[in-house]
Parts: C-alpha cells; sequence; structure tokens
C-alpha cells in the first residue's frame, strides 16, 4: 500500500485557500443552475470564474486527457458525466456538479448535488440520505481511526435507507497531484484499513445509487451510469486530518454550522 504524503502546516494553508476558492465557485453556480440551462453553459461559467475571478486553475481540464473544466451527472449517470451543448436541465431533474482547482500548487476536489426545480419526493430522499452519508464518513475521520472505519459509517447508512454504494470508484489523496495515496473506500469494515495521521487529506466523495450498485461507462469513455437505470447521487469534500480530529477544507458558506 503506497505511504499517503503527509502535508505541514504551510502546505495545508495552500490547501485551505484552494478550497476556499472552490466554495466561491460553487456558490457562483448556486444562482445559475436551473431549468433551461445547458451542462456545457455551467462548465463554460465554472472556468471563467476560476480562470478571470480566482486567477486558478481548473485541476481537471486535460487530466487524463478530459478536456473540460468540470464534470456534470445528471439522473442516472453516478460520475464523469462530460458537460454537452444540447444536454439541457429538465425540472424534476437532479445534477451533480463534480470541481477541482488548483492555485498555488495544490489542488481541492468536491462536488454538490442540485435539484432542479420541483423534484419528486424519491429523489430529494436520495439526496439528502447521500450528504447525510458523507457526513458520517467525515465524522469518523480523527488519528488513529482507520480508512475502514469511514467505508463503514458511509456503507451502513445508505443501506440502512435501502440504497446501494457504488465500488468501482471512491476518493483519494490529494495535495499536489489530484490523485494520491491512500484510495477512500465507501464500504468496508471498522478498524480494517490504513490508519489514519494528522497532515494526511483526502476525498470522500460516497457514490449511492437508488437501485443496485451496478454500473456501466459510455462509448465516450468517461460517463458511468446504473446498470438498471436509477438514480444516483454523490457528494464530496476534501478533508484533512488534524490533531484533534478532521477540517474540512473544502466547507461552504451554507455548511459553516457543522
Amino acid at each position: 500500500m503506497s505511504k499517503p504524503i503527509l502535508k505541514n502546516a504551510d502546505q495545508l494553508a495552500l490547501m485551505r485557500r484552494a478550497g476556499e476558492l472552490l466554495a466561491r465557485v460553487f456558490a457562483d453556480l448556486d444562482g445559475f443552475i436551473r431549468a433551461g440551462v445547458t451542462t456545457l453553459q455551467i462548465n463554460d461559467r465554472a472556468e471563467a470564474f476560476i480562470v478571470d475571478t480566482l486567477k486558478a486553475r481548473p485541476a481537471s481540464k486535460g487530466q487524463y486527457g478530459f478536456p473540460y473544466a468540470l464534470n456534470t451527472s445528471v439522473d442516472q449517470v453516478v460520475c464523469h458525466g462530460m458537460p454537452n451543448k444540447d444536454e439541457v436541465l429538465q425540472e424534476g431533474s437532479i445534477i451533480n456538479v463534480d470541481i477541482t482547482l488548483e492555485q498555488g500548487g495544490y489542488i481541492a476536489d468536491s462536488s454538490k448535488m442540485y435539484c432542479i426545480g420541483a423534484i419528486s419526493d424519491d429523489a430529494r430522499r436520495l439526496v439528502d440520505t447521500t450528504y447525510q452519508a458523507l457526513w458520517k464518513g467525515i465524522e469518523q475521520v480523527k488519528p488513529g481511526a482507520t480508512l475502514g472505519d469511514v467505508g463503514h459509517a458511509i456503507q451502513q447508512f445508505a443501506e440502512a435507507a435501502g440504497y446501494s454504494v457504488v465500488r468501482e470508484y471512491c476518493g483519494h489523496g490529494i495535495g499536489t497531484q489530484m490523485h494520491e495515496a491512500p484510495q477512500v473506500l465507501h464500504y468496508g469494515q471498522r478498524g480494517m484499513g490504513m490508519r489514519l495521521q494528522p497532515g494526511m487529506v483526502f476525498t470522500i466523495e460516497p457514490m449511492i445509487n437508488q437501485g443496485a450498485r451496478g454500473t456501466r461507462t459510455l462509448k465516450d469513455g468517461w460517463t458511468v451510469i446504473t446498470r438498471d437505470g436509477g438514480l444516483s447521487a454523490q457528494w464530496e469534500h476534501t478533508v484533512a486530518v488534524t490533531d484533534q480530529g478532521y477540517e474540512v477544507l473544502t466547507l461552504r458558506a451554507e455548511e459553516a454550522e457543522r
């Protein structure tokens, strides 16, 4: 198992700054994402805000050949949805917007669900449960805990609500590179896996399906959808392990009370 790259106080300060800037991107999108907007328009607005206003870099663009600044995953899309000028958001849909931002050499990574107009009770319950599952995982983070503790908390909460946890994709260490050690699974057993220590920074980003956990990738090589056509939701934060517990580096203004 690869060793995590521990961050010192100066490096954490740079990561905290990147996370604060990323939270501003979502705040800018909050009033923009609505029915009638295309997923490519979301991409273009976010990229312009990151580059022109924040003087930062959209870290996803060009990563592994990905051509866009963010991912837009609508309804049955689990992750890695590609912005498209012909994909118009419809009333009743749910969309995950996943954005990475680099400034000062360090990267922040976060995603948020948006509900387009009035959505069904079933869709709302999935979105809300997935958000709660994310926080169940985050709340396990402290020195001496294990990655299995994080995954177990997420899995137990999601499955108790009748949902399934996608297993093909996971969270990851992050720093100067978007993907560092360790891998952060969203399922697992308490006490198992890597033990957490101060200075570790990683993402927690559970993908929760309404139906079965099976997925498949479309011919574009990126877009991952549920095999059974059910809805999928995801939320993500970048989290640092501190001496006392955890710090969410990408915390948004509406989450400040946490």
